[in-house]
């Protein structure tokens, strides 16, 4: 099959893709110092982290060196979780979670604590949706660093140009079925383990190198309401204020990125000249959390 395969991909005029089998380890074991991250997942009922609530959460523990290379993976935890409420119908065509999948169930925080106390990095695809609703979980997801793999990889520096794991995955040849907690977190470990289709460093390294980056958050606070959209195309984000920071909109840089950022909102935004702007440093402790 594999020689059909290579011959149809050697036209240029297919691809194949394959279903993706989870495996229990990628390197083998040379000796190297090895530290513990976490994939995580969550499903949920809703997108909104103070009104709604999980109903199934994920944590795949995997070894990995100074490198980014991954070795072993680890027991998985995979629990349902009674929200409560009942599941929306379009959560449910989503997941194929029910509420009677979920009923009784709850997450074993104690079980949470085990898995996060031996952990150096919790990695989410999209860690600013998954965070809120852990650290309303357990304060345990607050004081470890949490990286992205959709925010902390430039996936289109990479020539990958959508930021959804299955389109990732397709990009790198394989395919799963998504909207489940555990297997969203192993597709999201065998991206990792891959090279980046460009420059060819490991996805894993690139990520953490990225994550652990001390970010500014920029505020544009005072700007006119008549910018609005010109910020959220440049992509800015509100803050209502409610929580914690300004009312206002902000944008999360690199520090080499501040100035040239500034002398944009100079330019375009406030035109007639402006005080300094606040700006807050953001560890990989901080990002992704609405303590923030």
């Amino acid at each position: 099959m594999d020689e059909y395969i290579k011959k149809l991909e050697a036209t240029g005029d297919y691809r194949i893709t394959k279903r993706l089998k989870p495996t229990s380890h990628y390197f083998k074991d040379d000796g190297s110092k090895k530290r513990i991250g976490i994939f995580l997942d969550t499903e949920t009922t809703g997108l909104n982290s103070d009104s709604d609530k999980i109903i199934e959460l994920a944590m795949v523990p995997f070894e990995f060196d100074a490198n980014g290379r991954i070795y072993r993976i680890l027991p998985e935890y995979n629990e349902f979780n009674d929200p409560g409420i009942l599941i929306p119908e379009f959560i449910t065509q989503l997941t194929g979670i029910t509420d009677e999948m979920v009923k009784g169930h709850s997450i074993n925080l104690d079980k949470v604590k085990t898995l996060l106390a031996d952990a150096e990095i919790v990695i989410a695809h999209n860690a600013s949706f998954d965070r809120p609703f852990c650290e309303d979980l357990s304060d345990e997801f607050e004081n470890i660093h949490w990286g992205c793999s959709m925010k902390d990889i430039n996936w289109k520096e990479e020539n990958i140009s959508g930021l959804k794991l299955e389109y990732i995955a397709y990009k790198y040849g394989f395919f799963f079925e998504g909207h489940r907690a555990t297997i969203d977190c192993q597709a999201g470990i065998e991206i990792l383990s891959r090279p980046l289709l460009k420059s060819g460093e490991l996805v894993l390294k690139r990520l953490i190198d990225n994550a652990l980056k001390t970010k500014i958050r920029l505020w544009a606070l005072g700007a006119p309401f008549g910018k609005k959209d010109v910020l959220k195309q440049r992509k800015y984000r509100w803050n209502t204020g409610e929580k914690e920071g300004h009312k206002a909109w902000y944008i999360d840089l690199s520090e080499d990125e501040v100035d040239n950022e500034l002398t944009y909102l100079r330019t375009h935004i406030f035109p007639q000249g402006i005080r300094d702007l606040p700006m807050d440093r953001l560890s990989s402790k901080l990002r992704y959390s609405n303590r923030i």
